[in-house]
């Protein structure tokens, strides 16, 4: 190992084969979370589920996985990447048989979960290993890739899962999308062992490894709180009122948690969420861009595909095939920013954010105003200029957060990015769904079908530009702060 306790570097020539193994294997957890949208209606269909399983499928996936991002990487600072980067890849590809043949909705949602611990395992290794691999420049050449790398996996997600549904048929297509993890994963498993950095031996007593168990179980208890109350949110009358009062739980257990973890820094030993990371504001910006962003960008592709199956009656590849022009211009636009991040900064971030609003507010308009036989190219073209904005602003914005944060706490801090990030995925979904879920219920019988799911698309994307907001007012906040410095 290094000095700082980190595995030894690779030649250059090693570096990018290591690199997109890692960048394979985030693209392939990031697909399961969209991939998975598209077959919502055939999953409902086959189990006879209602909204809040649905749900559960996606947000079970991904609340699993940041619950363990923050021990898991710190696990891997302390030890070994690349064990840890194998063993969770290895559990993801048996659980992503498990979902695929699953005979019922609870195994499903079991192998779901699995799926998201195996992810949080091997996730927050990523962006340890990328971390580690890369300075200055070279870093923002890798995060650019990175960004659009994962950009593309997230918006080919739904074409993704549309065309094996589409190969697989409807009753049972939805299972390929489990299937394809086993072929993908062995594979992948097979390239980590061979290009992954190795640990070098370490001298002496390796230190204790401290995990911070209170801190663990305070924070996990403080995301379920939040969770609950939009997982049960259907618009049903039956509902429970009091599934709100854990909003208020949520905020005790919060500050009760922040309390524990200033306690237990100040007796000199790790905590699970190092709150010292936010003192410096480019990472507390950057992660709050970071966590905004990623609440608003999957919970767009999950309502949009869902009102052209349900309310448009696309079959689930057309209805994908409306999102691939965001995967292609982001695709470019991450590449770019990746490479004009040291020398134009923050701006792109901000010019990035107010090309996706933008966007948010054409599709609501395409859905509401143009007619059925043409909102599918419309909602295309305007996902086009969409994805030009958002490949502008994940890779800039991993550049910039991290710039000043050390490599002895890469997996660390990379871990509390992504943590951020996944979590606002769970909650975003689950907001935007139980929206939409919630108005078809209500207005179904009362108004016009066509009425009623451009209401519920409406409100569902109102959610989405209210967190698109939050993230372009973090984004100016740090653009000030950045201009008042260099003042």
């Amino acid at each position: 190992m290094n000095g700082d306790g980190s595995p030894e570097s690779p030649s250059a020539g090693g570096r990018w084969p290591a690199f997109w193994v890692c960048a394979g294997v985030a693209s392939l957890t990031i697909l399961d979370m969209t991939k998975v949208n598209v077959a919502l209606p055939s999953i409902e269909q086959a189990f006879g589920v209602g909204s809040t399983e649905l749900q559960l499928v996606v947000s079970g996936y991904v609340l699993a996985l940041g619950l363990l991002m923050v021990p898991m990487g710190r696990v891997g600072d302390q030890r070994s990447r690349r064990t840890l980067f194998v063993i969770g890849l290895s559990l993801f590809t048996l659980a992503s048989v498990l979902c695929a043949v699953a005979p019922g909705a609870e195994v499903l949602l079991i192998g779901r979960v699995l799926q998201g611990v195996a992810a949080g395992i091997h996730m927050p290794q990523v962006m340890g290993l990328i971390q580690h691999l890369f300075r200055g420049a070279e870093r923002g050449r890798a995060f650019g890739l990175f960004g659009a790398t994962v950009g593309l996996a997230t918006a080919f997600g739904p074409l993704t899962g549309g065309l094996l549904i589409g190969l697989g048929g409807p009753q049972d297509g939805w299972r390929g999308i489990f299937w394809m993890n086993l072929p993908v994963g062995l594979v992948a498993i097979w390239f980590a062992l061979r290009l992954l950095p190795r640990d070098a031996p370490v001298a002496g007593r390796r230190p204790r490894l401290e995990l911070d168990p209170v801190g663990i179980a305070l924070f996990g208890a403080s995301v379920l709180a939040l969770m609950l109350p939009f997982l049960f949110t259907t618009g049903s009358p039956d509902d429970p009122p009091a599934r709100w009062w854990s909003l208020a739980a949520f905020a005790a257990l919060l500050a009760v948690t922040v309390w524990w973890e200033r306690r237990y820094a100040a007796t000199g030993r790790t905590p699970l969420l190092p709150l010292g990371l936010f003192g410096a504001p480019s990472f507390r910006n950057g992660a709050l861009v970071g966590t905004a962003y990623f609440t608003a960008m999957p919970a767009m592709f999950l309502i949009t595909t869902l009102f052209l199956q349900t309310g448009v009656r696309f079959d689930p590849l057309h209805a994908a095939l409306v999102t691939i022009g965001f995967a292609l211009s982001s695709a470019v636009t991450s590449w770019l920013g990746g490479r004009l991040v040291v020398r134009m900064g923050r701006p792109l971030v901000v010019a990035g954010l107010v090309t996706m609003i933008a966007g948010v507010a054409a599709l609501v308009a395409s859905a509401v105003f143009v007619p059925a036989s043409a909102v599918g190219f419309a909602m295309a073209g305007v996902m086009v200029v969409a994805g030009l904005g958002g490949g502008l602003v994940v890779a800039p914005n991993q550049a910039l957060m991290y710039a000043e944060v050390p490599v002895q706490q890469a997996g660390l801090a990379g871990s509390v990015g992504q943590l951020g990030q996944r979590f606002g995925t769970a909650i975003g979904t689950a907001v935007a769904l139980s929206l939409f879920y919630a108005t078809v219920y209500r207005e179904q019988g009362t108004a016009d079908d066509v009425v009623v799911y451009h209401d519920a698309y409406a409100l569902g994307m109102a959610a989405v530009g209210g967190f698109l907001l939050i993230a372009l007012a973090a984004g100016v906040a740090d653009l000030a702060r950045r201009r008042r410095v260099d003042d």
